[in-house]
């Protein structure tokens, strides 16, 4: 059986749409992020999305784990035009495109972005590559938002409108488990 612990990078603080958009997290709180460090297993594989919030995530948590090449499958919703825009803005200048995105999620993307489902065969396929080649029995995955959803809706077998009802907040840990034929969730937005 394989473990995935998906970490959520750390806070952003923005107000507007970032997907493949390069903002840095903010670490400054040490001591959570010490307590995620405690929480999660010391002998797994670590592993993170390539945009520097998450991968700044990892280099904070992969003291004495092995750490993965980063890798740009785990990045961020691709959110074309309205990335860095803020929601409200988008909600007035696009309204049925943008309430279709959230409501109806499939195939639906903004103009010259990712949808729903495209960005999930993209993470689904970097999982997948770990669990044909697993380094460890425990990965530590740091990654975003939306990609944790997707493997959340994997896992419980639910459509996107469904599993968008989750909560991810930063530096929260959600726990799938593969054991070569099904997934099982342990735990979704963890506090450790």
């Amino acid at each position: 059986m394989i473990v995935f612990h998906w970490v959520r990078h750390g806070p952003t603080h923005e107000k507007a749409f970032v997907g493949w958009r390069d903002v840095p997290a903010d670490l400054s709180d040490v001591a959570r992020i010490g307590r995620l460090d405690r929480h999660l297993p010391g002998d797994a594989a670590l592993v993170a999305s390539d945009l520097s919030r998450a991968s700044a995530t990892a280099d904070a948590l992969g003291q004495g784990r092995q750490r993965l090449p980063d890798d740009p499958r785990l990045r961020e919703f691709n959110f074309g035009d309205w990335d860095g825009r803020h929601f409200t803005d988008i909600a007035e200048t696009d309204p049925d495109l943008s309430r279709a995105y959230w409501e109806r999620p499939g195939d639906i993307a903004p103009p010259r972005g990712e949808s729903w489902n495209a960005a999930a065969r993209r993470v689904a396929g970097a999982v997948d590559a770990l669990i044909a080649a697993p380094p460890a029995r425990d990965i530590v995955i740091v990654a975003h938002f939306g990609v944790i959803l997707t493997q959340v809706q994997r896992a419980l077998g639910v459509d996107a409108a469904e599993v968008l009802a989750h909560r991810i907040e930063p530096l929260s840990v959600t726990d799938l488990a593969f054991d070569g034929a099904q997934w099982r969730v342990g735990g979704i937005n963890r506090q450790p």
